[in-house]
């Protein structure tokens, strides 16, 4: 949803919050940008409010950044953990059916990791039992 920084300036963080119920790095510095644009020329932001924004913008990216690292990390210990079932005996849910089978091969299919258990692929999340070769 798109907010309108001057709506958001002139309303408060809690109406950019509200319509958009997750603040970004991009609004908020379209957000700090609107705010210096428009402010008072005869009151203006205090500096030490200007700082502590640009500091809350600076944790705002870095929180971004370690979110998305550590997503990647989580990917890569599944896509490990299910290039460990290979050759190992499966149990999963295939539309609402258990099959078993070995499982012979894993790919990455649409951002899902999938496990081919005989002729059928599952979704690692399917995966109920894991049992030896």
């Amino acid at each position: 949803m798109y907010v309108n920084p001057v709506d958001a300036a002139t309303y408060g963080s809690e109406y950019a919050l509200e319509a958009n119920k997750e603040l970004g790095k991009d609004e908020f510095l379209k957000l700090l940008v609107t705010q210096l644009q428009y402010q008072d020329p005869f009151n203006p932001m205090k500096n030490e409010d200007f700082i502590a924004q640009l500091a809350q913008f600076n944790s705002l990216e870095q929180m971004i950044n370690l979110n998305s690292t550590l997503q990647k990390q989580a990917n890569w210990q599944l896509l490990a953990y299910a290039s460990s079932l290979i050759g190992r005996n499966v149990t999963a849910t295939d539309e609402g059916e258990n099959l078993s089978g070995i499982v012979s091969k894993v790919e990455l299919e649409e951002g899902e990791i999938k496990l081919s258990v005989g002729d059928k692929k599952v979704g690692l999340g399917n995966v109920l039992s894991v049992g030896s070769g």
